[in-house]
């Protein structure tokens, strides 16, 4: 009798562990839905905002050489950080050997919100912020109030991928990829 306890409790310690270990696989890339940590949210913030600054960045230097105006420079700025934010999740999906539809689908559907609130919050502190839109690259204030920016559009939009991620979206999709 005391074998069959042990036995049964052996059992019970198996499952339990077993159902601990798909509870950890969930909340670690959230690919199934259901709560997501803030450092995986962070990570895939971190991620759109490496694309977003660089086009960003990349927009503002072009539209800067050419004399363009301040409307054209962050129109071109934001077609680059979306253009950049969706390379950066293609490159990854790529690697893992996904044909090149699909990987363009699913990068779609993982980065278009992320990007689009960066956008909104990153640029709207540069329109707002007074004497932003008219510093040059060589001046402090376009560096300062750019990084300001970027920050605020993470801090923004975390929370944006914290919940798209625990209900299967956003990069909850491309982390199926990855594995």
């Amino acid at each position: 009798m005391e074998q069959h306890h042990e036995q049964h409790g052996h059992q019970q310690r198996e499952q339990h562990e077993q159902h601990g270990h798909q509870q950890h696989g969930q909340h670690a890339h959230g690919a199934a839905g259901g709560p997501v940590s803030w450092g995986t949210a962070a990570r895939a913030t971190l991620h759109c905002l490496t694309g977003c600054a660089i086009g960003e960045v990349l927009g503002m230097i072009i539209g800067t050489a050419l004399g363009w105006g301040n409307v054209q420079t962050m129109i071109l700025a934001i077609v680059l950080a979306f253009f950049f934010g969706y390379a950066l999740t293609l490159r990854g999906i790529l690697a893992a050997g996904v044909d090149l539809r699909t990987a363009i689908r699913v990068a779609l559907a993982a980065d278009t919100l992320s990007i689009a609130v960066m956008e909104l919050i990153d640029n709207g502190v540069i329109a707002l912020w007074p004497g932003a839109m008219d510093a040059h690259l060589s001046d402090p204030l376009f560096w300062i109030v750019l990084a300001i920016a970027l920050a605020a559009a993470f801090v923004i939009t975390t929370p944006v991928n914290k919940w798209m991620i625990g209900r299967g979206k956003g990069h909850a999709v491309v982390h199926q990829y990855h594995h």
